[in-house]
């Protein structure tokens, strides 16, 4: 399987390739809206740079001073790349105001078109592969090019199809009106990217069906234990830590309590794909009432959800 480091170079190739299409399908046909294209493009291959490099620091390992690891370089990628996003939809806009200012003819022939599609066919074939090996990765950087290039591949159609329109009904104007809309599209794009992205970076709990998920785990693995609380979890790019409290018999020695724990830390392993588990073991006067998973009882795991940290 290709790693992450191979993707998102593979990535640059395929985004210079893409930009060269979209390049030569404006100077065939002189459209506004196809130039709008391609400045996108010169922020893919960007973008897609800038994934390269933070997929490379996430995979360092835990050093001194990142006990914890890099694996949130990655989220820093994906939030630059939103902010590329926006600074081509200025540029777009920009265009788009010239063409207002000055109007000017395009020909949308059959050698600017094809080109068109293919550029848009090899984005979309290469954005359904990021996104699925980004969520197989677990890479969030990888995830976002994917995000970000099907994106694109929807403002190419929807470029081609006005551009369409504009020649069946000689409304040139309609040009540079396609480049705004395309504008304001990818700039509610690298919203959504930038907002998801910093979740991460917030360390944002994992979903409801995900914590459900690993309280069973918790509740079947946990023989001999009394009950678990303050599960607290957290994304970080391709890691997941897990934390919790586990409460055993005063009378249990700290030989059975850590085997327990081995037992627990091995099947989270198992099931959740990254998972980095902390437990600290307590003894039984420590048992809680609320936010309890107790010992070798999943179905009756409460589905609490637990987002910010407890003090106690």
């Amino acid at each position: 399987m290709l790693t992450t480091a191979r993707i998102a170079l593979g990535s640059i190739a395929v985004g210079v390739l893409v930009l060269a299409l979209k390049l030569l399908a404006y100077r065939l046909t002189g459209s506004i809206a196809l130039l709008s294209d391609a400045l996108e493009s010169i922020i893919n291959v960007a973008a897609s740079f800038g994934a390269l490099v933070a997929v490379r620091v996430a995979e360092k390992p835990a050093d001194r001073d990142h006990p914890y690891g890099h694996y949130k370089a990655e989220y820093f990628s994906a939030v630059a790349e939103g902010v590329l996003i926006v600074v081509a939809a200025g540029l777009i806009l920009v265009e788009a105001y010239g063409a207002f200012m000055r109007p000017r003819g395009f020909e949308l022939g059959p050698m600017g078109l094809s080109t068109s599609i293919l550029a848009s066919a090899i984005n979309g074939g290469w954005a359904w592969l990021l996104i699925q090996r980004g969520r197989r990765l677990r890479s969030p950087a990888l995830a976002a090019d994917g995000r970000h290039l099907r994106m694109d591949v929807i403002s190419s159609v929807g470029v081609l199809g006005g551009l369409g329109l504009a020649t069946a009904t000689g409304w040139s104007v309609l040009d540079p009106v396609i480049a705004v809309l395309i504008a304001f599209h990818i700039l509610g794009s690298g919203w959504m990217l930038v907002r998801t992205s910093v979740s991460g970076l917030m360390d944002e709990a994992l979903s409801e069906s995900e914590l459900t998920r690993i309280r069973d785990v918790i509740a079947r693995h946990s023989e001999g234990a009394i009950q678990a609380h303050k599960l607290q979890t957290r994304m970080a790019g391709r890691a997941t830590f897990i934390d919790f409290h586990l409460v055993v018999p005063g009378s249990m020695t700290v030989k059975e309590s850590h085997d327990i724990c081995d037992r627990i830390e091995r099947a989270l392993g198992r099931e959740v794909r990254g998972a980095l588990v902390t437990i600290h073991v307590e003894p039984e006067h420590k048992a809680e009432r609320s936010g309890v998973v107790p010992a070798n009882e999943p179905e009756a795991a409460e589905p609490q959800r637990r987002r910010r940290h407890d003090p106690s």
